[in-house]
Protein backbone atom coordinates (compact mmCIF):
# COMPACT_ATOMS: atom_id res chain seq x y z
CA UNK A 1 0.00 0.00 0.00
CA UNK A 2 1.35 3.39 -0.99
CA UNK A 3 2.37 5.69 1.91
CA UNK A 4 0.06 8.02 1.10
CA UNK A 5 -3.16 5.16 1.26
CA UNK A 6 -0.91 4.41 4.98
CA UNK A 7 -0.49 8.06 6.48
CA UNK A 8 -3.67 9.51 5.94
CA UNK A 9 -1.61 12.54 5.45
CA UNK A 10 -4.46 15.70 4.66
CA UNK A 11 -2.46 17.37 1.95
CA UNK A 12 -5.16 20.27 2.13
CA UNK A 13 -3.48 21.63 4.80
CA UNK A 14 -0.72 22.38 2.08
CA UNK A 15 -2.43 23.50 -0.62
CA UNK A 16 -4.98 26.07 1.77
CA UNK A 17 -1.69 27.86 3.46
CA UNK A 18 -0.51 30.98 1.85
CA UNK A 19 2.25 30.97 0.03
CA UNK A 20 4.58 33.34 2.06
CA UNK A 21 6.14 36.42 1.39
CA UNK A 22 9.76 35.44 2.39
CA UNK A 23 11.13 38.88 4.12
CA UNK A 24 15.09 38.89 3.41
CA UNK A 25 17.10 38.19 6.82
CA UNK A 26 13.86 36.33 8.41
CA UNK A 27 14.68 34.52 11.37
CA UNK A 28 13.67 31.24 12.97
CA UNK A 29 14.68 30.22 16.52
CA UNK A 30 14.91 26.57 17.51
CA UNK A 31 15.88 25.04 21.00
CA UNK A 32 16.28 20.95 20.21
CA UNK A 33 17.11 17.98 21.92
CA UNK A 34 16.94 14.12 21.78
CA UNK A 35 17.75 10.23 22.87
CA UNK A 36 17.39 11.35 26.51
CA UNK A 37 17.79 7.79 26.66
CA UNK A 38 14.98 6.93 29.89
CA UNK A 39 17.72 9.61 32.35
CA UNK A 40 15.47 11.10 34.23
CA UNK A 41 17.75 12.95 35.86
CA UNK A 42 21.87 13.35 35.80
CA UNK A 43 23.38 10.53 38.00
CA UNK A 44 25.35 12.88 40.26
CA UNK A 45 28.26 10.70 40.84
CA UNK A 46 30.87 12.76 39.67
CA UNK A 47 30.86 16.60 38.58
CA UNK A 48 31.28 16.26 34.74
CA UNK A 49 28.86 14.74 34.52
CA UNK A 50 25.95 16.18 36.73
CA UNK A 51 24.51 17.73 33.86
CA UNK A 52 20.98 18.22 32.48
CA UNK A 53 18.03 16.06 33.64
CA UNK A 54 14.29 17.05 33.56
CA UNK A 55 14.49 19.56 36.25
CA UNK A 56 17.40 21.65 34.92
CA UNK A 57 15.68 21.50 31.06
CA UNK A 58 12.54 23.22 31.98
CA UNK A 59 13.24 25.93 33.66
CA UNK A 60 15.96 26.21 30.99
CA UNK A 61 13.08 25.77 28.04
CA UNK A 62 11.09 28.58 30.35
CA UNK A 63 13.97 30.65 30.32
CA UNK A 64 14.63 30.50 26.69
CA UNK A 65 11.10 31.16 25.74
CA UNK A 66 11.22 34.03 27.94
CA UNK A 67 13.87 35.51 25.40
CA UNK A 68 12.09 34.82 22.80
CA UNK A 69 8.60 34.72 22.47
CA UNK A 70 8.62 33.07 18.85
CA UNK A 71 11.04 29.74 19.98
CA UNK A 72 9.94 26.81 18.59
CA UNK A 73 11.42 23.85 20.81
CA UNK A 74 11.86 20.23 18.79
CA UNK A 75 12.50 16.44 20.11
CA UNK A 76 13.97 13.80 17.49
CA UNK A 77 12.29 11.27 20.13
CA UNK A 78 13.92 8.90 21.96
CA UNK A 79 12.57 9.32 25.49
CA UNK A 80 12.34 5.63 26.66
CA UNK A 81 14.22 2.76 27.30
CA UNK A 82 13.33 -0.57 28.31
CA UNK A 83 16.05 -2.36 30.03
CA UNK A 84 15.14 -3.00 33.67
CA UNK A 85 11.83 -3.38 35.38
CA UNK A 86 12.38 0.55 37.04
CA UNK A 87 12.35 1.59 33.38
CA UNK A 88 8.67 1.45 32.80
CA UNK A 89 7.66 3.45 36.29
CA UNK A 90 10.64 6.14 35.14
CA UNK A 91 9.62 6.08 31.71
CA UNK A 92 5.83 6.92 33.38
CA UNK A 93 7.65 10.21 34.83
CA UNK A 94 8.93 11.25 31.80
CA UNK A 95 5.63 11.22 29.46
CA UNK A 96 4.01 13.34 32.40
CA UNK A 97 7.18 15.81 32.90
CA UNK A 98 6.98 16.02 29.01
CA UNK A 99 3.81 17.04 28.83
CA UNK A 100 4.93 20.13 31.24
CA UNK A 101 7.79 21.01 28.86
CA UNK A 102 5.75 21.53 25.76
CA UNK A 103 7.79 20.69 22.75
CA UNK A 104 5.84 21.35 19.25
CA UNK A 105 7.10 18.19 18.03
CA UNK A 106 8.68 15.22 19.11
CA UNK A 107 10.08 12.44 16.57
CA UNK A 108 9.33 8.55 17.16
CA UNK A 109 11.94 6.16 17.85
CA UNK A 110 11.59 2.37 18.13
CA UNK A 111 12.51 2.51 21.90
CA UNK A 112 9.74 4.92 22.44
CA UNK A 113 7.27 2.19 21.53
CA UNK A 114 8.27 -0.40 24.10
CA UNK A 115 5.88 -0.42 26.12
CA UNK A 116 3.29 0.15 23.21
CA UNK A 117 1.22 3.12 21.48
CA UNK A 118 -0.98 3.39 24.45
CA UNK A 119 1.83 4.21 26.44
CA UNK A 120 3.21 7.06 24.87
CA UNK A 121 -0.75 7.95 23.70
CA UNK A 122 -1.63 8.35 27.19
CA UNK A 123 0.19 12.05 28.20
CA UNK A 124 -1.29 13.62 24.56
CA UNK A 125 2.19 14.80 23.66
CA UNK A 126 3.24 16.32 20.06
CA UNK A 127 4.03 12.81 18.50
CA UNK A 128 5.01 12.35 14.95
CA UNK A 129 5.22 9.42 12.71
CA UNK A 130 4.94 9.54 9.80
CA UNK A 131 5.61 6.19 8.38
CA UNK A 132 4.56 3.52 11.80
CA UNK A 133 1.99 1.34 10.35
CA UNK A 134 -0.38 1.05 12.99
CA UNK A 135 -1.61 3.91 15.87
CA UNK A 136 -3.22 7.20 16.63
CA UNK A 137 0.24 9.44 15.64
CA UNK A 138 -0.02 12.29 13.87
CA UNK A 139 2.44 11.45 10.49
CA UNK A 140 3.18 15.32 10.33
CA UNK A 141 3.32 18.62 12.24
CA UNK A 142 2.81 22.02 11.19
CA UNK A 143 4.61 24.71 13.80
CA UNK A 144 3.64 28.38 13.02
CA UNK A 145 5.29 31.68 14.87
CA UNK A 146 4.83 34.72 13.07
CA UNK A 147 5.17 34.48 9.34
CA UNK A 148 7.13 31.59 9.71
CA UNK A 149 5.66 28.00 8.86
CA UNK A 150 7.91 24.81 9.69
CA UNK A 151 6.98 21.13 9.35
CA UNK A 152 8.24 18.71 11.18
CA UNK A 153 8.34 14.66 9.90
CA UNK A 154 9.61 11.48 11.94
CA UNK A 155 10.80 8.53 9.45
CA UNK A 156 10.81 5.06 11.65
CA UNK A 157 13.57 3.47 10.08
CA UNK A 158 12.07 -0.03 8.59
CA UNK A 159 14.91 -2.16 8.75
CA UNK A 160 15.75 -1.35 12.23
CA UNK A 161 12.39 -2.32 13.54
CA UNK A 162 12.59 -4.55 16.93
CA UNK A 163 9.88 -6.69 14.90
CA UNK A 164 11.79 -6.92 11.29
CA UNK A 165 14.54 -8.32 13.63
CA UNK A 166 12.69 -11.00 14.96
CA UNK A 167 10.63 -11.61 11.68
CA UNK A 168 7.92 -11.30 13.25
CA UNK A 169 5.15 -9.80 10.44
CA UNK A 170 3.02 -7.49 12.88
CA UNK A 171 1.52 -4.05 12.96
CA UNK A 172 4.59 -2.55 14.55
CA UNK A 173 6.24 -2.42 11.34
CA UNK A 174 7.29 0.78 9.40
CA UNK A 175 5.98 1.66 5.88
CA UNK A 176 9.11 2.04 3.26
CA UNK A 177 7.92 4.62 0.72
CA UNK A 178 10.36 6.89 -0.24
CA UNK A 179 8.45 8.00 -3.08
CA UNK A 180 5.10 8.79 -0.87
CA UNK A 181 7.97 10.63 1.58
CA UNK A 182 9.21 12.77 -1.49
CA UNK A 183 5.92 14.09 -2.26
CA UNK A 184 4.54 15.24 1.10
CA UNK A 185 8.01 17.18 2.09
CA UNK A 186 7.94 18.59 -1.64
CA UNK A 187 4.44 19.83 -0.93
CA UNK A 188 5.60 21.10 2.83
CA UNK A 189 8.65 22.83 1.71
CA UNK A 190 6.53 25.20 -0.55
CA UNK A 191 4.76 26.86 2.33
CA UNK A 192 8.15 27.09 4.62
CA UNK A 193 10.92 25.10 6.36
CA UNK A 194 10.59 21.34 6.34
CA UNK A 195 12.42 19.14 9.10
CA UNK A 196 12.80 15.55 9.15
CA UNK A 197 13.58 12.95 11.87
CA UNK A 198 15.50 9.72 11.65
CA UNK A 199 17.54 7.66 13.48
CA UNK A 200 19.88 7.09 10.61
CA UNK A 201 23.87 7.80 10.80
CA UNK A 202 25.19 10.17 8.41
CA UNK A 203 25.70 8.12 5.71
CA UNK A 204 21.88 6.02 5.41
CA UNK A 205 20.43 8.98 5.79
CA UNK A 206 21.67 10.13 1.87
CA UNK A 207 18.69 7.82 1.10
CA UNK A 208 16.32 10.27 1.84
CA UNK A 209 15.15 12.56 -0.13
CA UNK A 210 17.32 15.52 1.23
CA UNK A 211 16.58 17.84 -1.71
CA UNK A 212 13.35 18.78 0.10
CA UNK A 213 14.48 18.80 3.55
CA UNK A 214 15.87 21.98 5.41
CA UNK A 215 16.93 20.41 8.37
CA UNK A 216 17.21 16.57 9.57
CA UNK A 217 17.92 15.11 12.72
CA UNK A 218 20.08 11.82 12.75
CA UNK A 219 21.06 9.15 14.42
CA UNK A 220 22.35 10.59 18.51
CA UNK A 221 25.75 10.84 19.08
CA UNK A 222 26.70 9.87 22.98
CA UNK A 223 26.33 12.71 25.10
CA UNK A 224 28.00 15.32 22.97
CA UNK A 225 25.89 17.74 20.79
CA UNK A 226 27.29 17.90 17.12
CA UNK A 227 28.43 20.65 15.15
CA UNK A 228 25.58 21.39 12.40
CA UNK A 229 26.98 20.37 8.56
CA UNK A 230 25.31 20.99 5.47
CA UNK A 231 24.93 18.25 3.17
CA UNK A 232 23.65 19.81 0.22
CA UNK A 233 20.79 22.54 1.23
CA UNK A 234 20.31 20.08 4.29
CA UNK A 235 21.62 21.34 7.60
CA UNK A 236 22.38 18.10 9.41
CA UNK A 237 22.05 17.97 13.26
CA UNK A 238 22.94 14.97 15.68
CA UNK A 239 22.00 15.85 19.20
CA UNK A 240 23.63 14.13 21.67
CA UNK A 241 22.12 11.89 24.45
CA UNK A 242 21.11 11.38 28.21
CA UNK A 243 18.97 14.82 28.18
CA UNK A 244 22.93 16.54 29.24
CA UNK A 245 22.46 19.20 26.92
CA UNK A 246 20.12 21.15 25.15
CA UNK A 247 21.02 22.73 21.22
CA UNK A 248 20.57 26.62 20.11
CA UNK A 249 19.79 27.01 16.40
CA UNK A 250 19.04 30.56 14.91
CA UNK A 251 18.25 30.37 11.62
CA UNK A 252 18.64 33.17 8.96
CA UNK A 253 16.49 32.17 6.20
CA UNK A 254 16.95 33.69 2.02
CA UNK A 255 14.47 35.08 0.07
CA UNK A 256 13.23 32.53 -1.17
CA UNK A 257 12.49 30.80 2.34
CA UNK A 258 15.42 28.73 2.31
CA UNK A 259 18.22 28.58 4.97
CA UNK A 260 21.24 31.37 4.25
CA UNK A 261 22.65 31.20 7.47
CA UNK A 262 23.05 30.10 11.10
CA UNK A 263 24.19 30.26 14.77
CA UNK A 264 24.04 26.99 16.76
CA UNK A 265 25.44 27.13 20.61
CA UNK A 266 24.62 23.61 22.49
CA UNK A 267 23.10 24.67 26.17
CA UNK A 268 24.95 22.45 29.42
CA UNK A 269 22.98 22.42 32.46
CA UNK A 270 25.42 22.01 35.21
CA UNK A 271 24.35 21.57 39.26
CA UNK A 272 23.83 25.51 39.29
CA UNK A 273 21.23 25.81 36.73
CA UNK A 274 18.05 26.37 38.75
CA UNK A 275 15.27 22.84 39.15
CA UNK A 276 11.87 24.36 37.42
CA UNK A 277 9.72 24.71 41.16
CA UNK A 278 6.83 23.62 38.89
CA UNK A 279 7.93 20.11 38.42
CA UNK A 280 8.76 19.68 42.20
CA UNK A 281 5.87 17.82 43.11
CA UNK A 282 5.82 15.63 40.16
CA UNK A 283 10.10 15.18 41.14
CA UNK A 284 9.13 14.13 44.97
CA UNK A 285 6.09 11.62 43.45
CA UNK A 286 8.41 9.98 41.42
CA UNK A 287 11.27 9.51 43.98
CA UNK A 288 8.14 8.10 46.29
CA UNK A 289 6.89 5.80 43.88
CA UNK A 290 10.37 4.25 43.51
CA UNK A 291 11.15 3.88 46.94
CA UNK A 292 7.65 2.03 47.38
CA UNK A 293 9.00 -0.08 44.56
CA UNK A 294 12.43 -1.01 46.35
CA UNK A 295 10.77 -1.57 49.76
CA UNK A 296 8.29 -4.23 47.87
CA UNK A 297 11.32 -5.54 46.38
CA UNK A 298 13.37 -5.81 49.67
CA UNK A 299 9.83 -7.37 51.39
CA UNK A 300 10.28 -10.43 48.66
CA UNK A 301 13.65 -10.66 49.12
CA UNK A 302 13.87 -11.01 52.65
CA UNK A 303 11.04 -13.44 52.26
CA UNK A 304 12.99 -15.46 49.72
CA UNK A 305 16.43 -15.02 51.43
CA UNK A 306 17.64 -18.60 53.07
CA UNK A 307 20.43 -20.11 54.56
CA UNK A 308 24.01 -18.56 54.55
CA UNK A 309 25.22 -15.54 52.26
CA UNK A 310 28.49 -15.76 50.71
CA UNK A 311 28.91 -12.29 51.37
CA UNK A 312 30.96 -11.76 54.90
CA UNK A 313 31.04 -7.85 54.96
CA UNK A 314 34.69 -5.97 55.22
CA UNK A 315 35.00 -6.82 59.38
CA UNK A 316 35.54 -10.21 58.05
CA UNK A 317 38.51 -8.95 55.89
CA UNK A 318 39.70 -6.97 58.52
CA UNK A 319 41.00 -9.70 60.83
CA UNK A 320 43.73 -10.71 58.22
CA UNK A 321 44.36 -8.19 56.16
CA UNK A 322 44.74 -5.35 57.96
CA UNK A 323 47.21 -2.91 56.20
CA UNK A 324 45.14 -3.32 52.92
CA UNK A 325 41.23 -2.43 55.56
CA UNK A 326 43.34 0.90 56.47
CA UNK A 327 43.96 2.19 52.93
CA UNK A 328 39.95 0.89 51.70
CA UNK A 329 39.10 2.90 55.04
CA UNK A 330 40.72 6.34 54.18
CA UNK A 331 38.71 6.17 50.46
CA UNK A 332 35.44 7.55 49.02
CA UNK A 333 34.57 3.81 48.99
CA UNK A 334 34.19 3.17 52.67
CA UNK A 335 31.54 6.04 52.64
CA UNK A 336 29.83 5.26 49.29
CA UNK A 337 26.35 4.74 50.59
CA UNK A 338 26.15 7.56 53.02
CA UNK A 339 26.36 9.92 49.85
CA UNK A 340 23.49 8.54 48.64
CA UNK A 341 21.99 9.02 51.66
CA UNK A 342 22.75 12.83 51.95
CA UNK A 343 21.00 12.93 48.26
CA UNK A 344 17.95 10.93 49.00
CA UNK A 345 19.22 8.45 46.87
CA UNK A 346 19.52 5.15 49.12
CA UNK A 347 16.51 3.09 47.74
CA UNK A 348 17.22 3.99 44.04
CA UNK A 349 18.02 0.50 43.15
CA UNK A 350 20.18 2.27 40.04
CA UNK A 351 22.32 3.82 42.62
CA UNK A 352 22.40 1.18 45.19
CA UNK A 353 23.95 -1.13 42.68
CA UNK A 354 27.19 0.37 43.11
CA UNK A 355 27.34 1.94 46.64
CA UNK A 356 26.80 -1.85 48.03
CA UNK A 357 27.87 -5.51 48.47
CA UNK A 358 26.36 -7.80 46.20
CA UNK A 359 23.17 -6.06 45.68
CA UNK A 360 19.97 -8.00 43.74
CA UNK A 361 22.50 -11.17 43.94
CA UNK A 362 21.80 -13.85 46.44
CA UNK A 363 23.03 -13.17 50.06
CA UNK A 364 23.89 -9.31 48.74
CA UNK A 365 22.42 -6.12 50.00
CA UNK A 366 19.05 -6.08 50.72
CA UNK A 367 18.80 -2.96 52.65
CA UNK A 368 20.03 -1.02 55.70
CA UNK A 369 18.06 -2.84 58.68
CA UNK A 370 18.79 -6.66 57.02
CA UNK A 371 22.23 -6.07 55.76
CA UNK A 372 23.89 -2.81 57.25
CA UNK A 373 27.52 -5.10 57.07
CA UNK A 374 27.10 -4.94 53.57
CA UNK A 375 26.81 -1.25 52.90
CA UNK A 376 29.37 1.03 51.00
CA UNK A 377 31.90 -0.64 47.98
CA UNK A 378 33.91 -2.68 50.59
CA UNK A 379 36.03 -5.74 49.69
CA UNK A 380 33.88 -8.12 48.02
CA UNK A 381 32.30 -5.52 45.69
CA UNK A 382 35.41 -5.85 43.73
CA UNK A 383 37.19 -9.37 44.73
CA UNK A 384 33.88 -11.11 45.09
CA UNK A 385 31.86 -12.78 47.58
CA UNK A 386 34.68 -14.09 50.34
CA UNK A 387 32.65 -16.72 52.86
CA UNK A 388 34.54 -19.61 51.54
CA UNK A 389 38.07 -17.64 51.34
CA UNK A 390 37.28 -16.73 55.03
CA UNK A 391 36.53 -19.98 56.16
CA UNK A 392 39.26 -22.34 54.46
CA UNK A 393 41.66 -19.54 56.40
CA UNK A 394 42.72 -18.03 52.89
CA UNK A 395 43.35 -21.61 51.20
CA UNK A 396 40.24 -21.28 48.54
CA UNK A 397 40.46 -17.88 46.61
CA UNK A 398 37.71 -15.22 46.12
CA UNK A 399 35.69 -15.68 42.79
CA UNK A 400 37.73 -12.10 41.43
CA UNK A 401 41.30 -13.22 42.56
CA UNK A 402 42.50 -13.39 39.19
CA UNK A 403 40.87 -9.73 37.51
CA UNK A 404 43.22 -7.15 37.35
CA UNK A 405 42.03 -3.65 38.02
CA UNK A 406 40.69 -2.83 34.65
CA UNK A 407 38.22 -5.77 34.86
CA UNK A 408 37.22 -4.77 38.65
CA UNK A 409 37.08 -0.92 38.23
CA UNK A 410 34.91 -1.12 35.62
CA UNK A 411 32.38 -3.01 37.21
CA UNK A 412 30.93 0.60 38.12
CA UNK A 413 33.36 3.41 36.89
CA UNK A 414 31.74 3.15 33.50
CA UNK A 415 31.27 6.45 30.97
CA UNK A 416 27.95 7.19 32.68
CA UNK A 417 29.08 7.61 35.93
CA UNK A 418 32.83 7.89 35.92
CA UNK A 419 33.17 10.51 32.46
CA UNK A 420 36.62 11.72 33.66
CA UNK A 421 37.78 7.90 35.32
CA UNK A 422 41.45 7.72 34.54
CA UNK A 423 42.72 3.98 35.66
CA UNK A 424 46.58 5.32 35.74
CA UNK A 425 45.52 8.15 38.01
CA UNK A 426 43.13 7.08 40.20
CA UNK A 427 43.72 3.06 40.86
CA UNK A 428 47.13 5.01 42.75
CA UNK A 429 44.42 6.52 45.40
CA UNK A 430 42.87 2.90 46.21
CA UNK A 431 45.88 0.61 45.87
CA UNK A 432 46.24 -2.09 48.54
CA UNK A 433 47.59 -5.04 47.24
CA UNK A 434 45.51 -7.84 45.77
CA UNK A 435 43.65 -10.68 48.07
CA UNK A 436 44.30 -14.06 47.18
Amino acid sequence: MRLRKKLKLNLVLFILLPQLAWAQDSRVEIVYSGNIDGELEPCGCSVEGDLGGILRQSSTLKKLRQEKPDLIALSSGGLIVSMVPQDKLTAEYILKAYSALTFDALGMQWSDLAYGDEFVLENKLNWVSTNKGSGDFSDHRVITRGTQTLTFFSWLDPASSPQMAMQAQTNEQAVNDMAGLTQYLQRAQKNGLTVLAATLTLEQAKVLPLKYVDILFIRAAYEMFSEPQKMGNTLVLQPGSRGMRLGQLSLTLADDGRIAGYEHEVISMPSTVESDPALLDWYEAYNSKVKQAYLERVKLRKLLETGESPYVGEEACKSCHQEEYKVWAETLHSNAFAKLEQVNKAFDPACIMCHTVGFEASGGFIDFDATPHLMNVQCESCHGAGRQHVESAGLVSTKNSDWQPEQICAQCHVQKHSPSFDLKTDWPRIKHGVVK
